[in-house]
């Protein structure tokens, strides 16, 4: 895609898992695996820290038990402000 779109901006995010969050025992392969891809298929990689946005819910939210819904509103707010200039230019 870079090849065929060289001045646009390929952007990936990426949300690292934990075991607070989930006890899938593959999944920090797979998360270690995918990291050479992404860092040669995107311009720019953010990745997120699932025990660290388990911790923002729990100690700053005070949310006793965050859901998926929970941790899925932090990850689309970052998101939605790195995203921000690129989608509204000049504001």
């Amino acid at each position: 895609m870079m090849e065929e779109y060289p001045d646009r901006i390929n952007m990936s995010f990426s949300v690292f898992p934990s075991t607070l969050v989930s006890d899938v025992v593959v999944e920090p392969y797979n998360a270690v695996f995918s990291i050479h891809s992404l860092l040669n298929n995107a311009t720019e990689v953010f990745l997120l820290d699932n025990e660290a946005l388990y911790r923002r819910c729990v100690q700053d939210l005070k949310i006793e038990t965050p859901s998926y819904r929970d941790l899925n509103g932090l990850v689309s707010r970052a998101m939605t402000g790195v995203t921000t200039s690129l989608r509204l230019p000049g504001q």
